[in-house]
């Protein structure tokens, strides 16, 4: 018999090990006659008619790969193997196919008792530009940690849905990415699936976070604190001040299986937005992230190392979280840690840019912004220095659209501006529709929040299907800083000499402007409808002047003034982690809140101020806010209903401790 030892082309073929050798025609001879020999004994070795079948059969799998690869190619050592036994097949050799198939599979289960368990076509490229097999025992792995201690995770479904995405040559990097969709897309089917995403997606940015640092993938957190620091240190991101610390008191409190808690789309969101990152990279790592921010926040403390990591395992165990800007901005080199700011315009044009510049340095340091535009004078007001008339107020609150828009919280998310307008001004009708997708758009705020300052006058009014009459503040500038039966009183003065005086002004149907607010509410969401008298007749500051506005969020009302711009230091309780048993841990809860306002406190000192009128605010009043998050979920951990008695209780209960 003549062996077949020629090469066809430029045939190679792909080892299990990543390995490529040259193709060789007689191998696959060698392996053929073993199986002969397993099937018909030891003298089928001397058998021609043996020897020329085994010459047939290997021509039969060399003219399969001419015609697939006629100019050359590569084939795995697999596909050359499934090509033997079709040829047995075909030939009508079933009992040596059988054999031949009961070699591959004990030789396969060999390769796994070593360890190794390549996929028989797919190939990753490497970090390095190499190819080498897919290792599905590492898949498998990687996927079963990310599992531990969850329920109704199917890791072998994952794993096939994972191999069904990859294609021959994908860059080892994309597999973590493709193993995230393969369980993103499972999260409405099974919740325990956002862990696991999460979970990937922290091994991935670990894996990043410490590459970039020049460390081992293998490093522990804790350990990377140093360098992490001097590296952002070295980037000019963090505050050097951050090294004066006893890091290893802090890298031993460093707890990284607290990441486990992290939902995909919470982990996710820190990704996006929140990790210090240079040209690209991420490489705070989640754990770390936590440090830093406790740490930006214990500076000023007398035992700084202790304070940090109490502050550490309040944020990173999700008992307590800080607002979006002190995670931000917290242990950087300016930070401004507070969450919004309550400005009120004057009607002078030097004032009115000087708010939108305001605006922008407060918005540059992630600071949220809530206008009072009362005090400008409306549309056709008179103006005595240019014997001219007003374009309202509408033109200069698009310029504070704009400007939201262009300063977008230091690139890290959209700008946020709310406007506020009181009822009685004669330009809320065009203020109503400021949102609106049609009409004039130089006179639309397309991202803007607005909100309507509403006095309980009009409501009365619309009980009553009274009239309304709307004023310009250049004309009844008092009615700005008047509240309740004051407000009443001198209001109804001006409706009186209106037309005796010629004021500029127009009367009304409340009923019709209430109307028209529901519309456009409904229509766009806006303008919010907030209550001036209410928020006033609760302040705790009435000793101080008139709330002329809340915030963005509508949740703060604090006083402003030309020498004040009032500013909001909040945080949010995580309520559900403070249910332990079917109840409220009451102890735990105080704890936090002790905690979690000594944080609040001491962003006011250590806070960056953008403007001065903010750092007067801040430090004379000191204002700190405390939410909470997690309520209905504290109520499912408890078993109550959303509107039940006991619901109401427990809100009741929850909110005692939280203000004591």
């Amino acid at each position: 018999m003549s062996v077949i030892t020629s090469t066809p082309g430029q045939l190679q073929v792909i080892k299990r090990t990543g390995d490529v050798a040259a193709f060789d025609a007689e191998k696959i001879s060698v392996a053929i006659g073993k199986a002969f020999l397993a099937v018909e004994g030891q003298q089928s070795a001397d058998s021609s008619r043996i020897h020329d079948r085994i010459e047939q059969l290997t021509e039969m799998v060399l003219n399969t790969f001419k015609r697939r690869l006629p100019s050359g190619g590569t084939i795995h050592i697999e596909e050359i193997q499934d090509q033997v036994e079709l040829a047995l097949m075909r030939t009508g050799e079933q009992k040596v196919a059988r054999a031949y198939v009961i070699y591959r599979e004990q030789r396969s289960e060999a390769r796994k008792q070593l360890g190794a368990n390549h996929h028989p076509t797919l190939q990753v490229t490497d970090a390095e530009g190499k190819l080498k097999p897919l290792d599905l025992s590492e898949l498998t792995a990687t996927v079963t940690r990310a599992a531990e201690g969850l329920e109704g995770i199917d890791v072998q479904a994952i794993v096939d849905e994972t191999v069904k995405n990859l294609y021959n040559g994908v860059k080892e990097s994309d597999i973590s990415t493709t193993m995230m969709m393969a369980t993103r897309t499972r999260i409405e089917q099974e919740p325990n699936y956002t862990y696991v995403t999460a979970r990937l997606l922290r091994d991935d940015l670990v894996a990043t976070g410490l590459e970039f640092l020049g460390l081992s993938t293998d490093t522990n957190e804790g350990d990377a604190l140093e360098t992490f620091l001097k590296k952002g240190i070295e980037l000019e991101l963090l505050s050097p001040e951050l090294l004066n610390f006893d890091l290893a008191k802090l890298a031993a409190a460093i707890q990284p299986k607290r990441s486990n808690q992290f939902t995909y789309l919470g982990l996710q969101t820190l990704f996006d937005r929140y990790f210090i990152h240079s040209d690209g990279v991420r490489f705070e790592l989640p754990q770390l992230f936590f440090m830093r921010v406790s740490m930006g926040l214990a500076l000023n403390e007398d035992n700084r190392e202790d304070r940090a990591i109490e502050f550490y395992n309040l944020l990173s165990s999700f008992d307590y979280m800080a607002s979006t800007p002190t995670l931000f901005n917290s242990g950087t080199l300016r930070p401004q840690l507070s969450s919004c700011y309550l400005t009120t315009i004057d009607d002078d044009l030097f004032d009115i840019y000087g708010a939108m510049r305001d605006n922008a340095m407060l918005s540059k340091w992630a600071g949220g912004l809530g206008n009072d535009w009362t005090p400008v004078r409306a549309l056709n007001s008179y103006i005595k220095g240019t014997n001219g008339k007003s374009q309202g107020v509408v033109p200069f609150l698009k310029v504070a659209n704009d400007t939201a828009v262009a300063v977008n919280q230091g690139g890290k998310r959209k700008g946020a501006v709310c406007a506020y307008l009181e009822t009685w001004h004669l330009d809320i009708e065009e203020f109503l529709e400021l949102r609106k997708n049609t009409g004039d758009d130089r006179r639309r705020t397309h991202d803007m929040n607005t909100a309507n300052w509403v006095p309980d006058l009009f409501m009365q009014r619309v009980f009553e299907d009274a009239e309304w009459t709307l004023f310009t503040p250049s004309e009844t500038p008092d009615l700005h800083d008047l509240t309740g039966a004051e407000f009443a009183e001198r209001y109804a003065y001006y409706e009186s000499i209106a037309k005796e005086t010629n004021m500029l002004h127009k009367k009304i149907r409340a009923k019709d402007l209430w109307r028209k607010m529901l519309s456009m509410l409904f229509e766009t969401g806006h303008p919010w409808i907030t209550f001036k008298d209410v928020c006033n007749l609760r302040s705790p500051q009435q000793h101080v002047g008139v709330v002329h506005s809340s915030n963005l969020c509508t949740e703060i009302t604090l006083n402003t003034s030309k020498e004040e711009i009032a500013v909001c230091n909040l945080g949010s309780i995580n309520l559900v982690q403070h249910v332990q048993g079917g109840k409220l841990d009451r102890e735990k809860l105080a704890r936090t809140v002790k905690t979690a306002v000594r944080m609040l406190d001491n962003v006011i000192d250590i806070n960056y101020y953008a403007v001065p009128q903010a750092r007067n605010s801040n430090l004379k009043h000191r204002p700190v806010g405390m939410g909470i998050m997690g309520f209905q979920d504290a109520l499912y951990e408890m078993g109550m209903a959303y509107g039940s008695d006991a619901a109401v209780e427990f809100a009741d209960e929850s909110m005692e401790v939280i203000s004591y």
